[in-house]
């Protein structure tokens, strides 16, 4: 028996993305000059993509556990209780780097990762969410990439059968060369029945299952860890090809056998493939695997132990199944036609040993693998703080629903329905709030209850200040659930950022998490699951700092929410919260002023705490009959996106105290704008909470209306707000 040694030395390493340190490392762990499948091991578990040696350091300070929480962040997604004996499984991924390459499949197949990290756990998806970033619309890629994202998108989670409920689509110019595709799944499990990963039990077969290996996704991880050049296209053959109807019958076949006690460990084989699954699964366990890669099912011809380990085909699961279950699981992967195969076995040597054919062609000590896995302390500078902005600085004599129709005309203003109406949000019968809204509601099947679920970020607040921007992307979506009625539980965050061995940038991952903390915990609001995403930059020039928030919230009967909508005429409209007409990094300033000014609005935890309590238990009380948090573009444009989604107008009076357009368009947070027919005994409720309350409009009419003296027709508002992206679409 002997290594299938291959040419390996430090350029080879470098080649693989290894520094001369950590090639040091891997030679000292091994103590002899590793085979080139040993090497390939090393670099896709010691990149960025697996190892997170650049943010590990800060993600260990996020708040992780919760009462509610059944499995924070190490797994393939985190878990909270939600009552009745049932969990929510939930975990938001990126798949950046792909889906710039191959826009179709590689957003497809960042859907169809997120979705077995999800069913991994024994949790059947009931939603999908995303949140997306693309480059200047003018750019002559931004249409392209857009319309291959939307069909990746739509095309795999449609034909699983999972409704894709909710998300966010901005643009900017820092996009341009590296777009952000976020993908979150929820799903539901029993709550005493969640799978994990540790390999035990020596001797125990370790089974394969899924589709068949093959060469595409090889160094998807390595090239996910790595900024982008002028040659990114010849990096194609680095991203993944989907199958959702494979997927579907793989969720099938692996929730048949999860009703079995056949299954001691699983692990969906994700980025670095058979590679990093039995790594993890091993480490996890404290053991050794052994695997025959003779016994991988493959797909194409001549490949080597190198592109076996290394290739992230999709469709694959790995599991440790008990001794004398493997016929039953055998029978069930049979039955839904997919392959089934006795790969490895566990053992006691605490060593990951690859066979092929008469060699051993990889056997690495699994505890050094993991434990020298790099952990980097990154110089790090903190951003320079900007100038606050007085309420004055707006346009002098702007007419203000002259910007109001600029904001909503928008590309980052303008209705998403183009998108949304690409995905079956509808499927599962379940759906109870749609895309659009606040937060999107699913039922819990065959109950009255249900899950919030929203994706938030604020980008050019993360650029101006990045801990306040980090402390309200995290706010945002706490207020974006309870806008519906929900108890937030926890979120799951994607940190997509540029190269962290610019001290700018890592500054900017550090502020960020530093504010994402705060809130998390000043909100009870758990990180429970997550994604790192660096490098996200070509030839120097970074996107802007965008850390996503997916909030995940319960609520306890679905007949007690609400929705954005205007729901009748002649009722109050009241404003939640204090407005001091806070203008800077407004959206107002840089869309119809064309200015990215200014320092972005404070997040008082306190205040959104007591606030958002209160709204909540309006909802379920029963006091508001519509309800809408305040986010980009201020006070108007909620109460006109109300007026558009109703189909009703309102008339509403500014409080004279504050320049008009601050108080029309600043972003003020810790704010609501509700609907009632009894706006008394609400605002004498706020008084005794100590929440401010102001009615400021009614209900009624076809237009909206300011002050009696600025007015626009609601048809005028809902023609520019749906015209910009389908005709942007339309063009040639």
């Amino acid at each position: 028996m002997s290594l299938a040694n291959q040419s390996v030395n430090q350029a080879a390493a470098a080649e693989h993305g290894l520094s001369t340190s950590e090639y040091d490392s891997m030679m000292s762990i091994m103590g002899r000059t590793p085979s080139v499948t040993e090497l390939g091991i090393f670099s896709v578990m010691w990149s960025e993509h697996c190892s997170y040696k650049s943010s590990k350091k800060w993600l260990m300070t996020l708040p992780t556990t919760g009462p509610q929480v059944i499995c924070g962040p190490g797994e393939n997604a985190g878990v909270v209780d939600i009552g009745d004996g049932l969990a929510a499984v939930f975990k938001i991924e990126s798949h950046n780097h792909p889906s710039f390459i191959e826009p179709r499949q590689g957003a497809a197949t960042g859907v169809g990762g997120i979705m077995r990290d999800i069913f991994t756990m024994g949790a059947r998806p009931v939603a999908n969410l995303n949140a997306l970033r693309f480059g200047d619309p003018d750019h002559p890629k931004t249409r392209h990439l857009v319309s291959g994202v939307v069909a990746g998108i739509g095309g795999y989670g449609n034909c699983m059968g999972i409704p894709t409920v909710g998300g966010e689509t901005n643009f900017d110019p820092a996009y341009n060369g590296n777009i952000l595709v976020n993908a979150m799944t929820v799903g539901v499990a029993p709550a005493n029945k969640i799978f994990y990963s540790a390999a035990t039990g020596i001797g125990n077969p370790v089974v394969y299952v899924g589709s068949k290996t093959g060469r595409d996704g090889i160094h998807g991880a390595t090239m996910a860890s790595a900024e982008f050049s002028e040659d990114s296209e010849e990096k194609r053959p680095t991203v993944q090809v989907g199958d959702p109807f494979t997927e579907k019958l793989l969720l099938e076949a692996c929730l048949e056998l999860m009703a079995t006690d056949a299954i001691i460990a699983i692990q969906d084989m994700g980025a670095a493939g058979l590679t990093c699954s039995t790594v993890e699964m091993a480490d996890k366990g404290g053991v050794g695997i052994e695997l025959n890669l003779d016994e991988v099912p493959i797909r194409e011809t001549g490949m080597t132990p190198y592109e076996i380990m290394l290739s992230e085909s999709q469709e694959r699961m790995l599991m440790v199944l008990h001794p004398g279950e493997e016929d039953i699981a055998r029978a069930i992967f049979e039955k839904w036609e997919l392959d089934f195969a006795i790969v490895g076995t566990v053992t006691d040597t605490g060593h990951v040993v690859v066979k092929s054919g008469a060699d051993i062609v990889a056997d690495i000590p699994v505890k050094p693998l993991v434990e020298a896995s790099p952990l980097y302390d990154r110089p790090w500078e903190p951003s320079t703080p900007r100038p606050v902005l007085a309420p004055d600085t707006a346009m002098e004599n702007k007419d203000p629903m002259v910007a109001l129709v600029q904001l909503l005309g928008s590309p980052n203003g303008s209705s998403r329905r183009w998108i949304w109406e690409q995905y079956d949000h509808m499927v599962m019968g379940d759906t109870v709030q749609r895309p659009g809204g606040d937060s999107a509601i699913v039922r819990l099947h065959g109950t009255n209850r249900g899950l919030a679920i929203t994706t938030d970020c604020t980008p050019r607040y993360c650029a101006a200040a990045p801990e306040t921007g980090g402390r309200q992307a995290a706010a945002e979506a706490w207020r974006n659930l309870i806008a519906v009625g929900a108890t937030p539980l926890a979120l799951t965050n994607n940190l997509n950022f540029g190269n962290p061995e610019r001290p700018e940038i890592m500054g900017q991952f550090v502020e960020c998490v530093k504010g994402i903390s705060a809130a998390a915990t000043a909100l009870d609001f758990p990180v429970v699951s997550g994604n790192v995403s660096l490098y996200n930059e070509t030839n120097g020039e970074a996107i802007l700092p965008t850390p996503v928030i997916g909030g995940l919230g319960l609520i306890d009967d679905i007949d007690q929410t609400v929705a954005v909508g205007f729901t009748d005429v002649a009722q109050d409209v009241i404003l939640i919260g204090d407005t001091t007409g806070w203008l800077g990094a407004s959206a107002y300033l840089k869309t119809v002023e064309g200015r990215d000014e200014g320092a972005p609005p404070p997040v008082e935890f306190e205040v959104e705490k007591r606030n958002g309590i209160f709204i909540r238990d309006l909802i379920r009380d029963g006091a508001i009959t519509a309800c809408h948090d305040i986010s980009d573009g201020g006070v108007l444009v909620a109460v006109a996106e109300m007026a558009m989604a109703g189909n009703i107008g309102a008339s509403v009076n500014s409080s004279g105290k504050t320049p008009l357009l601050a108080w029309l368009f600043g972003e003020d947070q810790a704010r609501y704008v509700v609907t009632t027919k009894d706006s008394e005994a609400i605002v004498s409720a706020a008084k005794m909470h100590g929440v401010s309350a102001t009615i400021i409009g009614r209900t009624g009419g076809v237009a909206l209306t300011v002050d009696d003296t600025h007015t626009i027709s609601v048809k005028a508002l809902q023609e520019s707000h749906e015209y910009w992206l389908p005709n942007y679409m339309a063009a040639p």
